[in-house]
């Protein structure tokens, strides 16, 4: 019996954030009432709050999921934070897109950009999760080094998932726009790997002129060969005096 109660509220569940993302699709999130939804799914408005404690809830299903904490504090022993990161996204850019349906994606993609209170909203819960990584990296970094390694992290994974969504939205192929995703990942890890100032230069594309990309992410080493010749040069200089 227990096992009937659960599927019947996994339903219902269901039916509920369906309704919604159907009623938002065509209106607009803030043009539809919790009333509304209650009603068009067939249940009670104290049916619907138990499952969602708020509208912005059911618009919200998976923002701000990606455990970043998690992947930092369960990486295998032996690797960097940004090298268990990196290869989280890549896999994430390389496989299938499951569970959901490419232009259902897209839909609900442009009711949370074009919603002010969704945005928000959104802005809360990936701040949240900012706040998560940078207590997992804490042990690590020290307190104030892992609150700005996690802000630049998080700002880079926001800015990726945006741009990708954004295609999406604007009519780009999902398999063109996991494609872009899956170079700017890697232009987005070098650069927080090696920073702005790091050795070599991206192109376009976002690979590194001149260097190899590493397998293992980790702080760059500063070329200190100009440094040490010149430092031969002013010991001759002397000696000749």
């Amino acid at each position: 019996m227990a096992g009937l109660r659960e599927r019947k509220k996994e339903e219902t569940r269901r039916r509920i954030a369906a309704t919604a993302w159907r009623l938002f699709a065509e209106r607009g999130f803030e043009a539809v009432t919790v009333n509304e939804i209650a009603e068009a799914a067939q249940v009670a408005k104290a049916t619907l709050f138990s499952y969602f404690p708020t509208k912005e809830s059911l618009a919200l299903q998976g923002v701000g999921d990606d455990d970043l904490a998690g992947i930092v504090t369960g990486r295998a022993p032996g690797s960097t934070p940004l090298a268990a990161l990196r290869a989280h996204f890549r896999a994430l850019a390389a496989g299938p897109m499951t569970g959901l349906d490419p232009e259902v994606l897209v839909s609900r993609v442009r009711v949370i950009f074009d919603s002010p209170a969704l945005s928000n909203a959104t802005n809360g819960l990936l701040y949240q999760q900012r706040e998560r990584l940078a207590q997992a990296l804490t042990a690590e970094l020290g307190e104030r080094a892992a609150v700005l390694a996690a802000a630049q992290i998080s700002a880079s994974v926001v800015t990726l998932q945006e741009g990708f969504f954004r295609r999406l939205a604007d009519g780009t192929s999902p398999a063109d726009a996991r494609a872009r995703l899956g170079e700017e990942i890697e232009l987005a890890f070098d650069l927080l790997t090696h920073g702005l100032g790091g050795p070599g230069r991206h192109d376009e594309h976002g690979r590194r002129n001149g260097h190899d990309r590493h397998g293992q992410d980790g702080p760059a080493q500063d070329n200190h060969d100009g440094h040490h010749g010149h430092d031969q040069d002013v010991q001759r200089n002397q000696r000749g005096q």
